[in-house]
């Protein structure tokens, strides 16, 4: 009677385990909950944010914006996974900080969602995050050349540009943040800065506002461009810009960043 007994006890026990792993996985599987309704202009910032990019040579058929929930800081709103050119307000996906998507009615989310949902995380002053695989920027993130700012317009670099080496952080990859542990060691390297380098990948920009990011990203690839360029022509002696002239450039050139963005927004939705 006594076996009997503990025999039902432990199956008992092994059913309920069962019926708690159950109950885990289908809270797992719940999509998070909606942080609400979107202003239709930041939808609509967006979109055009994506096709500039796209516009500008900083994407192509690859790369990805997000920009923070307007009422949640811990949601955020990003494109399914779609050439960023193609974009429209239909394509737009709600995520919450652990890059989960909160309606995604089949479509299918980006790889490295992971780099947006683990920088704002950490990083409470970021509205928008860019990825991209600025062609120029390359050589840089698998060099010994630092990048740094010889353009008034790039002044945003003169702290410093890390570089993320994937390596390091997850071993042998296929090069993509694909997990949250990736993004957090992204996220890390960024630290403060605006702009970090990805080895052989690309890079990660974030600002306070999509045209801010979209500003950095465009004159990020344009910075790398020419000081190869100067590399080239000086034999590696170039002229960069003193931590002052950037700190002076950089407070004289933030107040005009919507004047480009209005430009490239008009330009890029009449397409």
């Amino acid at each position: 009677m006594e076996l009997f007994t503990r025999r039902h006890v432990l199956l008992g026990v092994s059913c309920a385990l069962g019926a708690l792993a159950g109950v885990r996985d289908v809270l797992a599987q719940t999509p998070p909950a909606t942080a609400g309704p979107v202003d239709p202009k930041l939808i609509e910032d967006l979109v055009a944010a994506n096709r500039i990019l796209a516009d500008q040579g900083v994407v192509d058929g690859y790369g990805h914006v997000s920009v923070r929930h307007e009422k949640s800081p811990d949601r955020y709103l990003m494109s399914r996974s779609i050439a960023p050119e193609l974009v429209t307000a239909a394509d737009i996906i709600e995520y919450d900080l652990d890059s989960t998507a909160v309606d995604a009615r089949g479509r299918t989310s980006y790889l490295e969602r992971f780099i947006h949902g683990e920088i704002y995380r950490v990083r409470p002053d970021v509205r928008a995050i860019v990825h991209n695989h600025s062609p120029s920027v390359i050589p840089f993130g698998a060099t010994a050349a630092p990048l740094r700012p010889l353009y008034h317009m790039s002044a945003f670099l003169s702290g410093g540009v890390p570089v993320f080496d994937i390596r390091q952080a997850g071993g042998m990859t296929d090069m993509l943040v694909r997990t949250a542990a990736l993004g957090q060691a992204l996220a890390r390297t960024l630290g403060a800065r605006p702009v970090a380098l990805m080895r052989g990948h690309g890079a990660v920009v974030v600002g306070a506002s999509l045209p801010l990011v979209v500003f950095r990203s465009v004159y990020t690839e344009v910075n790398a461009r020419l000081q190869s360029q100067a590399m080239a022509i000086g034999g590696g002696q170039v002229t960069y810009l003193d931590p002052e002239e950037a700190r002076l450039a950089e407070a004289s050139v933030s107040g005009t960043v919507t004047r480009p963005w209005e430009l490239w927004k008009k330009k890029a939705l009449a397409r």
